[in-house]
């Protein structure tokens, strides 16, 4: 078995998924340790180097909106979806509950 190849594979399945998770958490809002808490509540652990750079692009790209605040006198930034974040969100779970329903009669 090449195991370089499953763990790319793997990630890339991955990655798809924290999209997915991150933009559903994301309905209400949250500053990135406490995003990070709720997704490994959910056994979906994710670095600090990658989920930054992933909620600076989902921003970037319209589907998150950040806003600097200070709370228990610390500034942090919380995150919350776009109105595009909001549509975004319903189409790939709708997606996503597809894929699975193909899956679960091959797996």
């Amino acid at each position: 078995m090449n195991a370089d190849l499953f763990e790319n594979l793997r990630l890339e399945l991955r990655r798809g998924c924290l999209i997915l998770a991150v933009l559903a958490q994301l309905r209400t809002e949250q500053y990135g340790y406490v995003l990070r808490k709720a997704l490994a509540e959910r056994g979906l652990t994710i670095d600090e180097n990658t989920l930054y750079p992933l909620l600076r692009r989902l921003e970037i790209q319209g589907l998150l909106v950040s806003q600097w605040r200070e709370e228990e006198k610390r500034n942090k930034r919380f995150y919350r979806l776009s109105g595009e974040g909001e549509v975004i969100l319903g189409q790939l779970a709708a997606e996503w509950r597809s894929i699975n329903g193909s899956l679960n009669g091959i797996l």
